[in-house]
């Protein structure tokens, strides 16, 4: 018997065209950060992990240091003493406590810019500019469309970075990574690790998040060169080492000297192999008997109650 496709499969599906609405989308924005700004960028959760790999590839083009934060460890300080240009938040929902507390102690201190899906929500009034990624919001709790998609976004913003694909060439890659069914030996596999460097090291923490949000399970995350401080310890058979972007020398080697299995597409644009790895999500929740639509202990957005 065939099964209904999860809300969320269909959401990752419809990532390439996110995408390039996107692109477009920032080339008309006004409130994106300008080049020599100091910029710190921040989320909570996903919308962290996009703000880690935005930064990373906002220094790599050379427009100006850009640090990202959680939330919730803000640096509140720096802002105040004019240490930032300019604020940028992605919240998804809009609601977000922690979001908006920040918004709000930064006000009128540094400009701020809110990337969100929902304009009807408390961050309209919290961020002096607004970009409104409406089409794609999502009905599933777990995160993927918007979140890629606000990376898409500012990476539009950026220009061209030395060594990364354009977000239309992304965006082909993305169309490719969904249409090739995943090895066997990962699908099977009972542990998985996420390595990555630069930008793409935010988004191996997506990747073993999204797999602990949706499927529960046993994943874990590092900097690629941190792979072999201690990491490797884990590495066995039957348990996968993933890597986005370029492998690193001799870390092939090394995941086969220790029985693991690897998985790497180097010349993948690393976004798109995030793509991958939330199908992979998905099918293992859906082996599991687990609903990847209605993650277990999670909400839309997180609320904090006063």
């Amino acid at each position: 018997m065939s099964r209904t496709p999860s809300r969320t499969a269909a959401e990752i599906a419809t990532q390439p065209a996110s995408w390039r609405r996107a692109a477009e989308a920032a080339a008309g924005f006004e409130g994106l950060p300008k080049p020599g700004e100091r910029v710190a960028v921040t989320g909570c959760g996903t919308s962290w992990f996009m703000a880690l790999g935005y930064a990373a590839l906002r220094e790599a083009a050379g427009l100006g240091e850009t640090d990202a934060f959680a939330s919730s460890e803000f640096p509140v300080g720096r802002a105040a003493a004019g240490s930032y240009d300019r604020v940028v938040a992605i919240t998804r929902s809009g609601t977000t406590t922690e979001v908006l507390d920040l918004l709000a102690a930064v006000r009128g201190r540094v400009p701020t810019t809110a990337l969100t899906a929902d304009p009807g929500t408390p961050v309209r009034d919290a961020a002096d500019a607004l970009a409104v990624l409406d089409w794609a919001d999502e009905e599933s709790v777990v995160q993927t469309r918007f979140a890629t998609t606000a990376l898409a976004f500012l990476r539009a913003g950026l220009g061209e970075v030395p060594g990364v694909k354009s977000v239309a060439e992304a965006a082909v890659d993305a169309e490719l990574a969904l249409t090739e069914p995943l090895e066997e030996a990962v699908l099977a596999a009972e542990q998985w690790t996420f390595l990555g460097r630069g930008w793409a090291y935010g988004l191996a923490l997506e990747a073993a998040l999204k797999m602990r949000e949706a499927a529960g399970a046993w994943t874990e995350a590092y900097p690629a060169l941190e792979y072999r401080h201690g990491p490797i310890a884990i590495t066995a058979p039957g348990r996968a080492t993933w890597v986005f972007g370029a492998l690193p020398e001799g870390l092939a080697a090394d995941v086969a000297r220790v029985g693991g299995t690897l998985v790497s597409r180097a010349g993948l644009d690393p976004l798109a192999d995030l793509v991958r790895a939330q199908c992979l999500a998905v099918a293992l929740a859906e082996s599991r008997g687990l609903d990847p639509d209605r993650p277990r202990n999670l909400t839309r957005s997180v609320i904090l109650t006063p």
